[in-house]
């Protein structure tokens, strides 16, 4: 059978967001490769995207409905799914009310469709829902309290830039393209300069790579500019005619000095001053991480970064910037009329942090059905031991996946729905570069593995609002269009050329005109103080630190740190590596020393929340004192870290604190 090549794309919650070329035979993908005619990506991609093959010809697909019945899975009919699903759910509405359902769900995939879960609920009613991120919540509002928005540089911009900063951020594992730029400006003489407690792959091309101790970003960012007043190279324009609660700022500065800063951090007074003249030769640009910002003080590490960009006056000019996420890419879309909002009768918050703890003490009503989609909660929801008794409590629990994982093994039905090629979508990422990219349907699913939009209209017809999806495919994603429409911007233009420019300002505040309340960039945020929170600056610390617990340091005396794993994207893929998978538990040297650990030994970390049991690797310059487990390891390997890391919420209440967690070792 001859083979042909066409055009997709990535749907993978990542930074990258890839234009792919995919092989087809006889109705079967049989290889996925990078699109190299994409602007972007050129032709590259990962091996968490050469997994899509995998994913979806494994034999271990989920290709039947299932229900649990005396405890053991049984094959149901799709009619017989959704009839008792849908008769369940009337049944909750009527007797309890619908926030007596909980949906939980995160961005396994970005296809922009997947967004009609939201309507689905929305007409039903309206359902407890989740709010925050798990992965980067705390950063956005922090960016919203001091810009008004939540915006960065397009990727080529970083051709103007003189230095560059990468703040807790592993390119190379987790954003290639960007890595790539990194090189590229490299050999062009721009100078790199990498903050991160693990000395990583793109630490190793850095022209220098400086270690800091764990939560402490803020603090650091806090003593450059403080050293940048000392020295006089602050850009006193920018600060009087585009900021507002600079004189709080000095205030605060005013009462730490630069040596307890050093001790803080555990970076040295030199390394603060090289870095303050280095924000000073601009332009210089900032590219921040996401673990940073997972800390109880994380919105406040985040603010103060930007205030480091924004007293250095790299605002708003070429080559600056404090890049953290660039929400003008999803704002693009017309997401209101996808979802529906205004259907929505009644309307329950729980965070998506503590949404363990809030199905275990709702009342009036209590959580009857838990509705899972596009998720692996019991992976990679925090207090892992928490969220298993919360999810076990409840007397419906309704999983739409693809395969077997933690939380399908849990529920009283899976459905089985469709991988990326097996339904048309676009995708795009928030995280890196401004395009958007088609992915069309490529081959038929296996079994009866159906896409979400089918579950949801036929659900939807059996509780009466059915007309709420009676639209095409073409018709869906033509009404997540709709804003663009006037820029040209039409599916029929995406689907020829695969992939579009969005029209975003490619270089964010060039014109000094902010979204705050005040119109400028604020030290003080306005929209802080109008939801409670101050909004002033704070030299923050973790709450899991010496600093602010000395007593559960003395108990637990190392930082847990929980990266992205290098091929698999969360939890998605460690079923589809092949050979025996497992836990490595990667230590700094100095703990090494203290507990005679060799690699390979096996050993036992735990805190007050748990436990996981895994296999040693020596980071041998890692900062001391602090450990690495990868997130999303299943059970059945060893996992899952979220044993260990806590269910807190961040200081703005929009993020997780995953980072923010200590624990002791031992070899067992």
């Amino acid at each position: 059978m001859a083979q042909t090549v066409v055009k997709a794309a990535c749907p993978l919650n990542c930074w990258d967001s890839c234009g792919l070329k995919v092989t087809l035979e006889n109705d079967r993908v049989v290889k996925v490769e990078g699109d190299p005619d994409h602007p972007i990506t050129k032709g590259k991609i990962c091996g968490r995207g050469r997994l899509l093959e995998t994913r979806t010809n494994s034999p271990e697909r989920l290709l039947h409905p299932l229900k649990k019945i005396n405890g053991k899975f049984e094959q149901i009919s799709w009619g017989q799914a959704l009839d008792e699903i849908a008769a369940k759910l009337h049944d909750i509405k009527e007797r309890f009310g619908t926030t007596a359902v909980l949906h939980s769900h995160d961005y396994a995939n970005n296809g922009i469709l997947k967004n009609l879960d939201q309507r689905f609920f929305n007409c039903y009613g309206g359902v407890t829902e989740l709010y925050g991120s798990l992965c980067w919540g705390s950063g956005i509002e922090a960016q919203k309290w001091d810009f008004g928005n939540a915006w960065s540089h397009e990727p080529n911009d970083i051709i103007n830039s003189k230095n560059i900063i990468i703040w807790g951020r592993n390119a190379a594992r987790t954003n290639m393209h960007f890595y790539e730029k990194l090189l590229e400006v490299k050999k062009q003489g721009a100078k790199l300069y990498v903050i991160d407690p693990l000395f990583n792959a793109t630490g190793k091309i850095a022209d220098k790579h400086i270690t800091i101790k764990p939560g402490m970003d803020g603090i650091l960012a806090a003593g450059i500019i403080k050293e940048m007043l000392r020295l006089g190279l602050e850009d006193r324009s920018f600060i009087e005619d585009f900021t507002f609660g600079f004189a709080d700022l000095m205030k605060l500065l005013d009462g730490v000095s630069i040596e307890t800063i050093s001790e803080m951090t555990e970076v040295s007074r030199e390394n603060i001053t090289e870095l303050a003249y280095l924000y000073a030769d601009k332009p210089t640009a900032t590219f921040m991480g996401l673990g940073l910002q997972r800390y109880q003080n994380g919105g406040n590490t985040i603010r103060l970064i930007d205030a480091l960009a924004a007293v250095s006056g790299n605002i708003g000019i070429p080559g600056g910037g404090a890049n953290y996420a660039n929400l003008q890419v999803g704002q693009s879309f017309d997401f209101t009329e996808l979802t529906l909002s205004s259907r929505r009768q009644k309307h329950r918050l729980f965070s998506i942090m503590k949404q363990a703890e809030g199905i275990l003490s709702a009342v009036n009503p209590e959580i009857k059905m838990i509705f899972v989609t596009c998720g692996n909660p019991l992976t990679q929801v925090p207090d892992s031991t928490v969220v298993t008794k919360a999810f076990s409590s409840v007397e419906t629990l309704v999983v739409m996946e693809q395969y077997m994982t933690d939380t399908a093994k849990l529920a009283d039905y899976i459905l089985p729905v469709t991988t990326v090629f097996e339904e048309e979508d676009f995708y795009y990422s928030s995280m890196y570069h401004h395009y958007v990219n088609y992915g069309p349907k490529l081959v038929e699913a296996p079994g009866e593995a159906k896409p979400d939009l089918w579950i949801w209209a036929r659900l939807a017809d059996r509780l009466g609002f059915g007309e709420d999806f009676d639209l095409s495919r073409d018709e869906w994603l033509k009404l997540t269009l709709k804003t663009l429409a006037g820029k040209g911007f039409t599916l029929e233009r995406l689907k020829e050329q695969h992939a579009l420019e969005l029209p975003v300002q490619k270089i964010p505040w060039q014109d000094r005109k902010f979204q705050t309340p005040s119109g400028k960039f604020e030290f003080t945020s306005q929209t802080g103080k109008q939801k409670g929170a101050g909004g002033l600056l704070k030299l923050a610390v973790p709450d899991e630190s010496k600093w602010s617990n000395p007593s559960l340091a003395g108990k637990f005396p190392y930082s847990l740190l929980t990266i992205h794993p290098l091929r698999s994207n969360h939890s998605q893929n460690y079923h589809l590596l092949g050979g025996k998978i497992k836990l490595k538990v990667e230590v700094a040297q100095n703990i090494a020393d203290a507990h005679g650990l060799q690699p390979d030994d096996y050993v036992r970390v735990w805190n007050d929340r748990g436990e996981v049991k895994g296999y040693v690797s020596i980071l041998v310059t890692a900062h001391p004192n602090t450990i690495n487990i990868d997130e999303g390891i299943w059970k059945e390997f060893g996992g899952s870290v979220n044993n260990l890391t806590s269910s807190r919420e961040s200081d703005n209440g929009l993020g997780s604190t995953l980072y923010d967690c200590l624990v002791a070792i031992e070899k067992i």
